[in-house]
């Protein structure tokens, strides 16, 4: 039996799901059940009746997952797969800055540890971030942990002042201005799709700037048949499988998350075997983790 067959007949026996995020291996995303960005799949979780959610991802993903699922159990395949930029913040900064400035909101990207999501005030998506700042009755707000995606927001949202940290996606970082160049020069017709974590000078290129799924939705709507993707090259397997006839080309430094693809199929069979690498959010983290992501979803809607 293979590896897929048997990762079939475990998930069936046990009433299991297999969630997958956009950036982990094409062949982990072929056995998922469901495929998307972070916040989505643990919003998925929310409403699946399985018990038993296998998430494809990194750590903060798991804790997400499990903060607004309590009651299920979720298993990360690859227990030591984590988000750098997740971390790129901390709680004494954010106190000095609450001592700092009155009539502030700390906003915390959803890519973050629970621990500092503890110490916001709302978290957000790439997608919904806009939206959602624009939306606090709060003048200053304080960003964590993305400076990228800070200043693409504190640019469409000028009545607000913005106070920056210094956290940063170090896969999307180092993708540089003359490489997107390079690809404009070798690829005249393509448009640019950059995700916000990326840095400004790659941003400035980019014919349009939003989420991993306005990305995908954007090439596939797109009558454009050549693209230059500025993210994580786990998304070509989404975009080729919804747009088998168009060209992708990516930056000369091919943005690759060393993390996600720690995800493989023999950890996915391996944890749906064991039921290692379970996900544990202590019940008091959960009840203050639980409050600001619970914010995103009535802001957002």
């Amino acid at each position: 039996m293979s590896v897929i067959e048997e990762i079939k007949k475990l998930k069936k026996e046990k009433n299991a799901v297999i969630l997958a995020h956009y950036y982990v291996p094409a062949e982990v995303q072929q056995i998922a059940d469901y495929i998307g960005d972070s916040f989505y799949l643990s919003r998925v979780a929310v409403d699946l009746d399985a018990q038993l959610i296998v998430f494809c991802g990194v750590g903060f993903m798991g804790e997400s997952a499990k903060i607004l699922s309590p009651h299920k159990t979720v298993l990360m395949p690859a227990a030591d797969a984590d988000c750098p930029m997740a971390h790129m913040a901390d709680v004494e900064t954010i106190q000095k800055v609450r001592a700092e400035y009155d009539d502030l909101a700390v906003v915390c990207y959803i890519n973050s540890t629970a621990e500092l999501k503890k110490y916001s005030d709302v978290c957000v998506t790439s997608s919904n971030a806009v939206k959602i700042v624009k939306a606090l009755p709060q003048k200053n707000i304080f960003f964590i942990p993305d400076r990228n995606l800070a200043h693409h927001i504190a640019e469409q949202v000028p009545e607000k002042h913005f106070i920056y940290n210094e956290g940063f996606c170090p896969t999307h970082e180092r993708m540089e201005e003359d490489e997107i160049l390079e690809q404009k020069a070798l690829h005249p017709e393509a448009e640019v799709l950059a995700h916000p974590e990326c840095n400004q000078g790659v941003l400035k290129h980019a014919d349009y700037i939003g989420s991993t799924k306005g990305i995908i939705q954007y090439a596939t709507a797109s009558e454009k048949e050549e693209f230059i993707i500025c993210t994580e090259e786990g998304v070509g397997y989404e975009l080729k499988r919804q747009n088998p006839e168009k060209q992708f080309y990516y930056p000369k430094s091919v943005p690759v998350c060393p993390n996600m693809k720690k995800v493989t199929l023999d950890k996915v069979l391996h944890v749906l075997q064991t039921g290692e690498n379970e996900v544990h959010v202590d019940a008091e983290l959960r009840e203050k983790t639980k409050l600001p992501l619970e914010r995103m979803l009535q802001l957002a809607k």
